[in-house]
């Protein structure tokens, strides 16, 4: 796993200039650095050595060296499409993953990426005609950012890289806050900072001549097989899952693996006996600390389990540090609960294998059960009367019910934006000091749903989550908070070959029977214990909730709500109100508090202060 950052043009201390944009990605790759240098390009690398570890340096480029490559990722079929490049005249002077792509990209072009199996973010370009090819994987598991400042083309692994480069003037991009307060995170491709841009999953980038021309080549559609059975589907499941884990074990280092309480990094970690696995959890409260779980799992399966319980101000001290790993804010408690257990097992591993994907592909979202729970409502009461209740209910204070006959009063498109849903349009206009700023959430989905008009109304739900909260947060913490402690994640669940399979399993053989991935489930009880394999998802619980009814807590956050960087962007007294009734216990509105509150320290953190100087992260000096 690497970071890399380039730019196209030349001008006085060029050189110093990439040196520094590549210095501070430099906890993406604390092993060497790399360099390459023309009159048309600079291009910067840091390492992580994973594969080939006395050779595998980069840049990389091909035999008569007319193609240049810094590649950030690893592509796991480097083996077999190594041996076919061989046998097509293709010279290799080293054994590395990397340099598959470089030869492929001479011998197939574009078409290349059709074949590759993995996750990566890379560039090449073409020293003949000054073309620059920049890539994203499938799925969006490795990042890629780019912009264009005074004629020159800027790119990275990291935003704080491009920030570094002279002549970009920071500007707060305030459109992305609209969107941002309703997913709880950045919506890409846009960015808190105007000018720079994210590159989309499964999307390659040319620039040449000065022009930027953007294309996909693959997308993530499902093709449900209704006349597959459940055996067939368990059994199909389990064949491409094994073969993915063994595909993303290959490394030249140790490999460990993340372990919750869950079905998906449980299922994991059952493949790795003998070898180390990482937990970390809160307290004493089963609800927050999944390490008695997890415990039980690791001697089941033998696993050296290392664990780490998280104190309240262990977990607050780091919020600065977190958010300026993450680039951009992220409303998410459990990125900075990843941010530790990727520390603890930064202390014993390089790579580890984690569970992200399974219930985008899978259908593991509790939340998913929502278009079965409607439709009866839906049936039995008539549209107008239905629009008519949930009208009068958005009116009312929050009761039991009251958000199923809101989300039951509309089709799905209307109230479904992803996984996280936070504010909606009116309370933003309320919230935000522009509150013309405010838009429905359901705009920026509409694109998706119009694209799956034909599918049932579960697969619409995972199609969005796989485009828009997978990529804009599970994705993002995942990369950032592994990175920010130099460790390699990679994600055995977001493969090419068992999103095939996934694509292809019924309905009712995701949400089903009372649960979620109900055919994922019965593969992994082959595996494991079944309380295991049907737990109930829990995600990675935080006790932000009963944090935020503390004292000490609630006068952190609205020291912060009442500062000037809020009072900027926000009505105050709005936030306080927010901060009041969840403190006084007259409703639970501590996820809306910490959307807020993320925003303001990363805004704190990254923007008010010069972030492309660098900032310490947690537990750094």
């Amino acid at each position: 796993m690497c970071g890399i950052c380039g730019f196209t043009g030349t001008f006085e201390n060029d050189g110093d200039v990439i040196r520094r944009m590549t210095e501070l990605i430099t906890h993406r790759g604390p092993d060497s650095d790399g360099f390459y240098r023309d009159d048309k390009i600079n291009m910067g690398f840091r390492r992580l050595s994973i594969i080939d570890l006395q050779a595998g340096d980069q840049p990389v480029y091909n035999e008569d060296r007319t193609l240049v490559l810094n590649f950030n990722g690893e592509i796991y079929n480097y083996q077999e499409l190594r041996e076919e490049l061989i046998e097509k005249g293709h010279t290799f002077y080293t054994k590395t993953d990397s340099e598959v792509l470089v030869h492929g990209f001479e011998e197939w072009g574009e078409k290349m990426l059709d074949r590759l199996r993995g996750m990566f973010g890379f560039a090449i370009y073409n020293k003949k005609d000054g073309s620059v090819f920049l890539v994203r994987d499938f799925f969006g598991i490795k990042p890629m950012h780019y912009m264009n400042v005074n004629g020159h083309f800027v790119y990275g692994s990291e935003i704080k890289s491009l920030l570094a480069f002279p002549g970009f003037e920071k500007k707060f991009n305030e459109h992305a806050l609209d969107n941002y307060l309703s997913f709880q995170y950045v919506v890409p491709p846009e960015t808190f900072y105007q000018g720079i841009q994210c590159l989309l999953p499964a999307h390659y980038l040319w620039y040449r001549n000065g022009e930027v021309s953007i294309h996909r080549y693959w997308e993530p559609r499902f093709h449900p097989d209704e006349s597959m059975t459940e055996e067939e589907a368990v059994d199909k499941i389990e064949k491409v899952f094994e073969n993915s884990v063994e595909a993303h074990k290959i490394s030249d280092v140790e490999v460990g693996c993340f372990l919750s309480s869950g079905v998906d990094s449980s299922w994991v970690a059952s493949y790795f006996s003998g070898q180390k696995a990482f937990t970390v959890g809160f307290g004493e409260d089963e609800r927050y600390n999944e390490t008695s779980w997890a415990e039980g799992v690791a001697k089941e399966k033998q696993l050296d389990h290392y664990k780490h319980l998280i104190t309240a101000d262990e977990f607050w001290n780091a919020l600065s540090g977190v958010q300026y790993f993450m680039d951009q804010p992220l409303a998410d408690p459990a990125c900075i609960a990843l941010y530790f257990v990727s520390r603890l097992a930064s202390e014993q591993v390089k790579v580890v294998l984690s569970g992200e994907g399974a219930d985008e592909l899978f259908g593991g979202y509790r939340i998913y059960h929502m278009p079965d729970s409607n439709s009866k409502y839906q049936k039995i009461v008539p549209l107008f009367i239905r629009r008519a209740v949930g009208a009068l209910m958005s009116h009312l204070p929050h009761f039991r019910g009251r958000d199923f006959l809101i989300r039951a009063s509309k089709p799905l498109e209307e109230v479904f934006i992803g996984n996280a849903s936070m504010y909606n349009q009116k309370e933003k206009k309320r919230l935000l000091k522009r509150p013309e700023l405010a838009t429905d959430p359901s705009r920026t989905c509409r694109p998706f749903y119009d694209r799956v008009k034909d599918y049932d109304d579960v697969t619409k739900m995972q199609y969005l989550d796989i485009n828009l909260w997978m990529v804009g947060d599970i994705l993002l913490k995942a990369d950032r908070m592994s990175m920010a402690n130099s460790l390699e994640l990679r994600v055995p669940f977001l493969d090419k070959e068992v999103f095939r399979v996934a694509a292809t399993v019924p309905r009712k053989l995701r949400v089903a029977n009372g649960t979620t991935k109900y055919a994922m489930r019965k593969a992994a009880e082959r595996h494991l214990p079944t309380a295991t394999a049907e737990k109930p998802k829990l995600g990675f619980p935080v006790p932000i909730r009963v944090w935020l009814r503390e004292e000490k807590y609630y006068n952190i956050v609205k020291k912060e709500f009442t500062s000037d960087a809020a009072a900027k962007y926000f009505n105050t007294g709005e936030l306080v109100k927010i901060l009041d009734r969840h403190y006084h216990q007259k409703e639970d509105t501590s996820r809306k508090i910490w959307t807020i509150y993320m925003f303001l320290v990363w805004y704190r953190t990254c923007f008010q202060q010069d972030y492309a100087n660098g900032t310490p992260g947690p537990g750094k000096k």
